[in-house]
């Protein structure tokens, strides 16, 4: 099924981007970020991200393709409840050799950061899938072989807080989430990220027990 990001949110919205059809354009601003506390100290929502709305699971597939200029530059894909709970995948240059393919889940404002080093490219697809709270991330260097990233799970309202010691009802498993393509430069950077060769369809990830 193909998705339409013409009907999407922004949130920080960029100064210069383009919705083309079936592709879009963002040109990242230096000083943008997302990360919440962990280690650092610092806490940044200022990356660019165009977000849809979705109330089922599914499995979400995009190619993006750059050219990355500063070290901590990168695109990938989003799932963003608020400020203080969100996911996000990329790949984050290092030098022309070396960058961190990985994965943040920040969760009650505490950001992680999973990584595995891989050798510097221009293009990445991610599959992001979503079977009620849990999520699937997997990428791939030519959108043909996936492998896994990280299965992980985003709070809803109406979970356990643990800042609060409360523990509520479960949320509903049909909960919505927004969900889509972010991109930003940490340092004094910019570049133009491409994302292209959407799909969206049923969750493609099979409930645990399944063949």
């Amino acid at each position: 099924m193909n998705i339409d990001f013409s009907n999407a949110t922004w949130r920080n919205r960029p100064k210069s981007s383009e919705i083309i059809g079936r592709s879009v354009k963002i040109t990242t601003e230096p000083d943008t970020d997302l990360w919440q506390r962990s280690y650092y100290g610092f806490r940044n929502d200022t990356a660019p991200a165009l977000l849809l709305d979705s109330e089922i699971n599914f499995t979400f597939t995009t190619r993006a393709s750059f050219h990355y200029r500063a070290r901590f530059d990168q695109c990938g894909v989003l799932v963003y409840l608020d400020n203080e709970n969100w996911f996000k995948a990329s790949m984050e240059y290092e030098d022309e050799t070396i960058s961190r393919l990985g994965s943040v889940v920040t969760n009650y404002g505490y950001s992680d950061w999973a990584t595995v080093d891989v050798h510097t490219t221009t293009v990445m697809w991610y599959r992001l899938s979503r079977r009620g709270p849990d999520f699937l991330v997997e990428s791939s260097p030519d959108g043909t072989s996936f492998t896994q990233m990280r299965i992980f799970h985003v709070f809803l309202l109406g979970e356990t807080s643990a800042e609060m010691g409360m523990l509520d009802p479960p949320a509903p498993p049909d909960r919505p989430v927004r969900f889509g393509l972010y991109a930003c430069s940490p340092s004094n950077s910019s570049f133009e990220a491409v994302f292209d060769n959407f799909s969206f369809a049923a969750c493609e990830w099979k409930a645990h027990g399944t063949a």
